[in-house]
């Protein structure tokens, strides 16, 4: 029998393959400003481990071209991912003289390159088994617990990104309360508005084309020119309003990022709001009134929660890209992980790029998961309702 071969598997044996064996896997410093060596798989680690690492990615490569059940296809590529992740704390380890507290291991390409290979398979093999949603947020904590197992395992200890955390542990703790705080806080309160603001857009048509230009503009701003924007005026009210400045509102800092992130918000909101309550079908609302409902009865009882799915992929869009603009709140003071970022990018310090990056990446990537389930559990929740 013909076996046939994967496209997407081909694709990823020709991103991995040449990460193992063309690509240097690790970069090594004597210290922490020196120029780095770049070192391939079988000079970074032990020939035990070298050998395995290159059995594992053959084996899910093996896996990914041959078309094997999607089953299988996610564990391998779990199975690769776990690998190459103890891979290179064990590269690290093995690269770093014993007792040199100044030398640094840092990931190169061809550890990214066999990170993105193996997510793309899993990432495939997801998409074709299509969990529930409940499933899909087990699967998310799951990884998340994974890693901090790994973390605190120890076996990352060596590898520069990790000493770049361990020396500034009290200020990472702190900046990601700060990022968690211009994100969510910013979504919260442009829901808040947005929702009434889109209710109101629904309700009076006239209104609708003005407000929602209105806040067309806003989003057409650039970020940095929107911070620039609002600095004079509340440099402005802090000086001039008894109590402001002790509020926090200034010139600089948190306050000019908060409102930015608001304004950016309510777009998607005002706008999914309005898209939402506008395709309730007409039917439904008049069958309502014939029940006898009110129309605030009618709002909250049938169309809000009709509405529900396009709400909340819009809360979706904005929380995802509230998390990662948040980082542009460091240039203005505002703190945040891109405070690392910033730092990083003045020491050309890669692994404290990292130290911002990653974890604002692993927060929009759960909260982008988070938010499709409860999505696809609120669209199944608005058919019953419609069919009932």
């Amino acid at each position: 029998m013909k076996q046939k071969i994967d496209k997407l598997g081909v694709v990823i044996a020709l991103i991995a393959m040449p990460a193992l064996l063309f690509v240097p896997f690790v970069t090594f410093k004597a210290n922490r400003i020196v120029q780095g060596q770049p070192v391939w798989v079988f000079s970074a680690l032990p020939a035990w481990a070298a050998a395995c690492l290159t059995l594992v990615v053959v084996a899910v490569l093996v896996s990914a071209i041959l078309k094997a059940g999607v089953l299988v296809r996610m564990i391998a590529a779990c199975l690769g991912l776990v690998t190459v992740l103890v891979a290179i704390g064990l590269a690290a380890s093995f690269l770093t003289p014993e007792g040199n507290s100044f030398a640094r291991v840092s990931t190169a390409s061809g550890f990214w390159m066999l990170l993105f290979a193996f997510s793309m398979l899993l990432i495939d093999a997801l998409a074709r088994l299509r969990p529930r949603p409940l499933v899909r947020i087990f699967l998310l904590l799951a990884g998340l617990v994974l890693l901090g197992l790994l973390a605190r395992s120890g076996v990352w200890n060596e590898l520069s990104l990790l000493k770049e955390f361990s020396s500034r542990a009290d200020s990472f703790w702190r900046e990601a309360w700060r990022h968690l705080a211009l994100a969510v806080g910013s979504l919260v309160t442009a829901f808040a508005m947005g929702l009434p603001l889109g209710i109101l857009c629904y309700r009076v048509e006239r209104l609708r084309a003005a407000i929602l230009n209105v806040l067309n503009v806003i989003q057409t701003i650039p970020s940095i020119a929107l911070f620039g924007l609002l600095i004079a005026p509340l440099g402005w009210i802090a000086a001039n309003l008894p109590g402001a400045s002790e509020l926090g509102i200034r010139g600089i800092g948190a306050a000019p990022a908060f409102i930015a992130l608001v304004l950016y918000a309510l777009l998607p909101i005002v706008a999914n709001t309005v898209s939402g309550l506008v395709g309730v079908d007409t039917a439904v609302s008049n069958a309502a009134k014939g029940l006898g409902m009110t129309d605030g009865q009618i709002l909250r009882r049938i169309e809000l929660p009709l509405a529900m799915p396009a709400i909340l992929t819009a809360i979706r869009i904005v929380l995802v890209q509230n998390i990662g603009m948040a980082t542009i709140a460091a240039l203005i003071g505002g703190g945040g992980f891109g405070v690392f970022v910033f730092h990083g990018i003045g020491q050309t310090a890669t692994d404290l790029v990292l130290l911002g990056a990653l974890p604002t990446v692993a927060l929009a990537l759960s909260a982008a998961v988070i938010m499709d389930a409860l999505t696809e559990l609120a669209t199944r929740a608005r058919k019953e309702i419609a069919t009932a």
